[in-house]
């Protein structure tokens, strides 16, 4: 199983941990869809990461159609993602809304570095990283202090997408420490993980 993508980027990242959080054994590709453009299209026609290529020969794009695959296929009867119910529909908000944050943030991170300083939009920038923090906001309001897990006593998506959305934003400027403490305290429980800890990218 080869996953590409760089983990940088959360939804590689989320990938990394899921694989990692099943015991799954992986080749790690470091590629990004700026600087290995050929190689990452020739995986997903649309440039983007992660992409994963099963030992089969089969390609799976798009984190979230990743991390469902992965559930099926090792999830047995706690997978990351609950099956069915309320639990079910509770974890995939919490994913949705924090791959929400990661690509809001992204869009204002991508027009800041990729757009002119005279031809930036503020109020489009503004808005996404509001977008970003309330999205980060709504989380913290659901952490239980002490809590090792956000959600169901156990690990499961909603921390891992909460994990690198914190992740993100930490690294765009919001002060999370000071306005999402109770957030910032369960990414540090994670990060002592192994499945967190082991896909820690190398300082930029």
């Amino acid at each position: 199983m080869i996953l590409i993508g760089v983990n940088r980027s959360p939804y590689t990242r989320r990938v990394a941990i899921t694989l990692k959080a099943y015991g799954v054994t992986y080749e790690h590709r470091d590629l990004t869809g700026f600087g290995h453009r050929a190689e990452v299209r020739a995986a997903n026609p649309l440039g983007r990461i992660p992409a994963l290529v099963l030992d089969s020969g089969e390609t799976l794009i798009d984190s979230a159609a990743i991390v469902d695959h992965l559930d099926e296929a090792y999830g047995g009867d706690h997978p990351l993602t609950p099956r069915t119910g309320a639990d079910r529909r509770t974890v995939l908000k919490v994913a949705a809304m924090m791959m929400g944050a990661c690509d809001k943030g992204l869009q204002a991170a991508y027009h800041r570095n990729h757009t002119p300083k005279e031809k930036w939009h503020r109020p489009w920038i503004d808005d996404c990283m509001a977008q970003m923090s309330n999205a980060l906001a709504a989380v913290e309001a659901m952490v239980q202090r002490d809590e090792p897990y956000l959600l169901l006593g156990r690990l499961t998506q909603a921390d891992i997408t909460a994990f690198v959305a914190e992740r993100l934003g930490r690294g765009l400027g919001i002060d999370t420490d000071s306005r999402m403490p109770r957030l910032r305290a369960l990414t540090r429980r994670l990060l002592e993980q192994p499945a967190f800890s082991s896909t820690e990218p190398p300082p930029a």
